[in-house]
């Protein structure tokens, strides 16, 4: 098997080393969130080939659910287990509560665990899970959640609304500390909440042990599903040592969590596997496979462990040669979509040089995308210019400047914004040197294929990059401090293109970005309800970023889960994790 050196480096899962944080998404170690995680969660984050195998029907090569060509190649340490699903994963924090999580694995443990009114399905659309109905007012104002009958968590007590209140008013509590941002969504009374003025939230209303009624002072497209997607947070277990104005009680109980989910949590061993049993209770029906663990893996692990048949399934980083040796073991099938998110480098635009949208511009014309994305994903990554997912229903290329490689235009831009050579070549503007203060996870294969080619491509500008290499961690309190000229991480996004990324001063807004037009149609997309009417919307909005550019927009790539072939019944999409049909699940014998 040839190996390619621009192969060899990509040794990672950006989701897992470049995560950035969420509500629209998230930088997570780089979920808009990216640790590998919005992900989500969560906090870490093509084309070229070798004969590549076909693809999956009605697939290119690059993407589709490859199947296995030799299940009988199967190890017999995988076939020995008959109740247990092993699957690889990044090790978690233990916040396993869904109003705490901080990373994406933490997530995927809650989202096993816990539930909610209404659940993504795989095309990014909700749909009810725990709601036997979720109604919306005509004026958008008022909504109405009514309760699956019989549902109970897997102690056995019943559930009602009163749980899903209790969930609300520890997102209202001042102390709150978690991802949500549950104050954007404009509940009547949350306010006076918040500021310790009443002892409840005005705007919830029980009507019976089955129903909640939510009354909000804006309607918005977000709002049913942003409710709907508050997890029940069962009172007589986390309200019995809780007290408002502290969370403390909560956080004793982040790794011995208690829900109505498929799974309940046996044991958490940090760094090494959290064990899961089935809930025999579990409303939708008792889970097919009994036992579950997440087992901690590394990018070094992963391969040989599913080769061993010792997990059954995990992330991939997806590589040409990765690929090539899932597909060549036989018995494991592959499947491989579009990351909901995107890679950049973003710009302080607290600093004069980069206020200057000709600048960025010629920053983005003056940068070879296209070799950058080949050398480090191959035909596994696409260059993006805006920020939206290719999957996304917001996703558009009408009137989208593709910025194709182009120095010589690149250095008319310069020269139009001022900027001129000096006498070694570096380019100066009223005194000032055009050099890049480059921040960057170190050990990071995406990093390495990147700088060499962004600092030739720069230097031929006349610009000189001074790059420093550190851990995800440093870079983003660099950026909280707002002390860093440029730097490279991902976004992981939601299913819905609202976020405060570019917003100016919005919650996510670490840049310093501002742009009135794009202030003006994010918050006209937001409080538009017709889905058709937000697509235009949001056209608009997206080519003017796409010529503004508040960042150097990168790449979409490639996510990929290897599945050992005796497994069926996953439905896991971009939008769609695997937790979310993990009660589906059969190991075939």
């Amino acid at each position: 098997m040839k190996k390619r050196m621009s192969l060899l480096l990509v040794i990672m899962l950006l989701a897992i080393s470049v995560l950035a944080a969420c509500s629209g998404g998230k930088a997570e170690e780089p979920k808009q969130g990216e640790e590998a995680g919005q992900q989500t969660p969560s906090k870490e984050e093509g084309k070229d080939k070798e004969e590549a195998p076909p693809a999956g029907e009605g697939e290119d090569d690059s993407q589709g659910y490859f199947e296995a060509q030799d299940p009988s190649a199967n190890p017999q340490t995988a076939l020995d287990r008959k109740d247990t699903l092993i699957i690889g994963t990044t090790s978690p924090k233990g916040v396993f509560n869904p109003l705490f999580w901080q990373t994406s694995y933490d997530k995927w443990v809650a989202d096993i665990i816990f539930d909610t009114f209404l659940q993504v399905s795989g095309d990014g659309t909700y749909t009810e899970s725990l709601a036997e109905s979720a109604e919306v007012s005509e004026d958008g104002l008022t909504y109405t959640f009514k309760l699956k009958p019989g549902v109970t968590y897997s102690d056995g007590t019943p559930m009602t609304v009163k749980d899903y209140v209790f969930a609300l008013k520890v997102l209202h509590d001042p102390t709150y500390d978690g991802e949500s941002d549950i104050m954007s969504m404009k509940i009547v009374g949350g306010q006076e909440y918040y500021d310790g003025k009443t002892d409840e939230i005005s705007g919830v209303k029980v009507i019976d042990d089955q129903t909640v009624e939510i009354k909000v002072s804006e309607a918005t497209a977000l709002t049913r599903d942003y409710l709907g997607e508050v997890a029940f947070l069962p009172e007589h277990y986390y309200g019995k040592d809780f007290k408002r104005g502290s969370m403390d009680s909560l956080k004793t109980l982040h790794d011995k969590p208690l829900g109505s989910g498929p799974y309940i949590l046996k044991k958490f061993s940090p760094g090494q596997e959290v064990v899961l049993e089935a809930n025999p209770n579990y409303f939708k029906g008792a889970p097919k496979v009994q036992n579950v663990v997440l087992k901690t893996t590394t990018e070094e692990t992963r391969l040989p462990m599913l080769q061993s048949g010792e997990i059954d399934m995990d992330m991939i980083s997806v590589s040409e040669d990765n690929v090539e040796e899932v597909k060549s073991l036989g018995f494991l099938d592959l499947n491989i979509f579009p990351t909901n998110g995107y890679g950049y480098i973003a710009f302080n635009h607290n600093l004069d040089k980069f206020k200057d949208q000709k600048v960025r511009q010629a920053l983005m014309y003056g940068l070879n995308r296209a070799d950058t994305v080949e050398a480090i994903y191959g035909r596994y990554a696409n260059p993006l210019n805006i920020p939206e997912s290719s999957v996304s229903w917001a996703f558009t290329d009408e009137n989208i400047e593709p910025y194709d490689f182009d120095p010589e235009k690149a250095k008319q831009l310069l020269d139009e914004a001022g900027w001129v050579a000096g006498a070694d070549g570096i380019r100066e503007k009223n005194g000032e040197k055009f050099t890049i203060d480059f921040s960057a996870t170190a050990d990071n294969p995406v990093v390495e294929a990147l700088l060499p080619i962004m600092s030739s491509n720069y230097k031929d500008l006349g610009i000189e990059v001074k790059a420093e290499t550190l851990d995800f961690n440093a870079i983003m309190d660099k950026k909280d401090r707002g002390e860093f000229e440029m730097f490279f991480a991902a976004w992981g996004l939601t299913a819905d293109p609202d976020n405060t990324v570019y917003i100016t001063k919005g919650a996510q807004n670490d840049t310093g970005y501002s742009n009135k037009t794009v202030d003006e149609l994010m918050r006209k997309g937001k409080v538009t309800l017709d889905v058709e009417a937000r697509k235009d919307i949001y056209k608009q909005m997206y080519q003017e970023m796409n010529k503004d550019l508040p960042n150097l927009f990168l790449y979409q790539r490639r996510d990929a889960w290897a599945i050992n072939s005796r497994v069926k019944g996953f439905d896991i999409t971009a939008y769609k994790d695997f937790t979310l049909s993990l009660y589906q699940v059969e190991l075939q014998q």
